[in-house]
């Protein structure tokens, strides 16, 4: 199972929800967290974010990721929406962000928060061959999203967020009717041009989305049922009773709307401009019914992770080890030739446990012998000539999560000695490996110098081998043809073992075991 976490940070609320991915890949919510912030309060007015805002945010974003990692969630996905992608100082609210958090924040555009909410609302109902419009009334923008269980065909974000309403034309609360009318008119003039730029005018259907069709769905229910919806997923509203509550809400003041049933306090003057956009759009759509679905962006970024991420789950699935997942992860993108690097891994360990009694070391530094030797042929990638000193600079420069920086170094440094030229005391890569632990490189690097040798034509000869100590060391192969080839680059590489541990190697060989009739 995979632990990811998604911290959304919209210009109303910022939401946080743990998900674990299972091996099927699908997942499941484990717990969900939410903060109405208000960012982008006062925003689109001055262009900036306020220091107060800014204050609220960093706090809650510090709590959350605090949160987040001491529950054991490493992966951490988090995003920034029109608030922050249209203040001329988000970015040093992002910067403040990474340097308390350590969180890098993805800025969405318009168009790739109206993607992401479509996954999140295909995945939560079934859509059919034909047409849904889905729109998503945040703080700061509207998402206009035409789909159907296929793909999105269309999207549109448009500037007509609850927050960005507020600000811009209810100065007051009540509003005055000329406050209203140029609300309206706002809302009317870009609806009817979005809706003008889609490809079709027919939708089998209207679905709402986010915490302000939440809410306003909340309101119905009561005033419908006396009793609280059972389930916002899935559930209707209708156009009678949107303009019910639009008038409610209008004909109230700020103290008579917290005594509304059902209506959220945080929500008590931004719930008026959610609830005329979707009464418009209702109205420009000639429909009487609109559906609810409680999944949006947050669900959307958890399908895009999973899409992205299939090879790097089934490796995490396969390989549960962070230290040697990492390491795979680094050969895969070094495009590594897989089967020789881990036959040369599987032969190297082997020739490290027969002689243990020769080096005395541990399972740590069997496990950097390992991994150099998944790794010791990556420098391919940018050039063949020396690439044992690219595999070095490429070990030593990655995010190696799971080792230490003195393990990386070692790591590199046995990669960087599986050919040519003896570790030396003048090399510059050496300088940074402590004095304690050049001895354990030499005798690691002299043990994969010669696995490397035995497979030197890349077609796993050497099925297996045996290990006499003595002097000289014997080592005994079993193969599966002809291994002059890799007798002769193992003998050429077995210098250093020599060196180090001062007895001469010889190597014989058994002819492939014959298979019973």
């Amino acid at each position: 199972m995979t632990k990811l976490a998604i911290i959304d940070i919209g210009t109303n609320s910022i939401h946080m929800v743990l998900a674990e991915v299972e091996p099927d890949f699908s997942y499941k919510i484990l717990d969900r967290f939410k903060d109405m912030t208000r960012l982008g309060d006062g925003s689109f007015k001055s262009r900036r974010l306020s220091e107060a805002a800014m204050a609220r945010g960093l706090e809650v974003i510090r709590t959350l990721a605090t949160l987040a990692h001491n529950k054991g969630y490493e992966r951490i996905e988090a995003v920034a929406t029109s608030a922050v992608r249209e203040a001329v100082n988000g970015g040093e609210f992002l910067e403040e962000v990474a340097r308390q958090t350590g969180l890098t924040v993805r800025v969405v555009t318009g168009q790739e928060e109206a993607r992401l909410i479509y996954l999140g609302v295909r995945h939560s109902m079934d859509l059919t061959d034909r047409f849904t419009l889905v729109v998503d009334v945040g703080g700061g923008s509207v998402e206009l999203i035409l789909g159907n269980h296929k793909r999105m065909v269309q999207g549109q974000s448009l500037k007509l967020g609850a927050i960005r309403m507020k600000d811009l034309y209810l100065k007051q609360d009540p509003p005055t009717k000329s406050m209203l009318q140029e609300m309206h008119k706002a809302i009317d003039t870009q609806l009817k041009s979005a809706l003008q730029r889609f490809k079709t005018k027919r939708f089998d259907r209207l679905v709402a989305t986010s915490g302000m069709a939440g809410n306003l769905t909340e309101i119905i229910y009561l005033r419908r049922t006396g009793r609280p919806v059972p389930q916002l997923n899935l559930a209707t509203i209708t156009i009678k009773e949107v303009r019910t509550v639009e008038r409610l809400l209008l004909n109230s003041s700020f103290k008579a709307r917290l005594a509304i049933p059902g209506l959220d306090p945080k929500r008590a003057d931004t719930l008026l401009p959610a609830t005329a956009v979707i009464r418009n759009l209702m109205e420009r759509t000639g429909q009487e019914q609109m559906t609810i679905s409680d999944k949006a962006i947050r669900d959307g970024l958890i399908y895009d992770f999973i899409e992205r991420n299939r090879e790097t789950l089934r490796t995490e699935q396969r390989i549960p080890n962070v230290r040697r997942r990492n390491v795979v992860y680094l050969a895969q993108r070094c495009q590594y030739p897989q089967t020789h690097s881990h036959h040369v891994a599987q032969l190297a360990t082997v020739l490290f446990d027969r002689t243990k009694p020769l080096h005395g070391l541990g399972e740590v530094e069997r496990e950097w012998l390992e991994y150099a030797a998944i790794l010791h042929d990556i420098g391919y990638i940018i050039h063949s000539r020396q690439h044992h000193k690219h595999a070095y600079y490429l070990i030593k420069n990655s995010d190696l999560y799971g080792l230490t920086a003195e393990e990386v170094e070692m790591v590199a440094n046995i990669a960087r000695y599986h050919r040519r030229a003896l570790p030396q005391g003048k090399h510059a890569t050496l300088k940074a490996l402590p004095a304690r632990q050049r001895k354990t490189l030499e005798m690691l690097s002299a043990l994969l110098r010669i696995a490397d040798g035995l497979d030197r034509s890349h077609f796993s000869v050497i099925q297996s081998l045996a290990v006499t100590l003595g002097n000289p060391v014997t080592i005994t192969l079993q193969t599966a043809g002809d291994p002059e080839l890799e007798i002769w680059a193992a003998r050429a590489r077995a210098d250093l073992f020599e060196k180090v541990f001062k007895r001469s190697v010889q190597f014989e060989s058994r002819p492939p075991k014959e298979k019973s009739a």
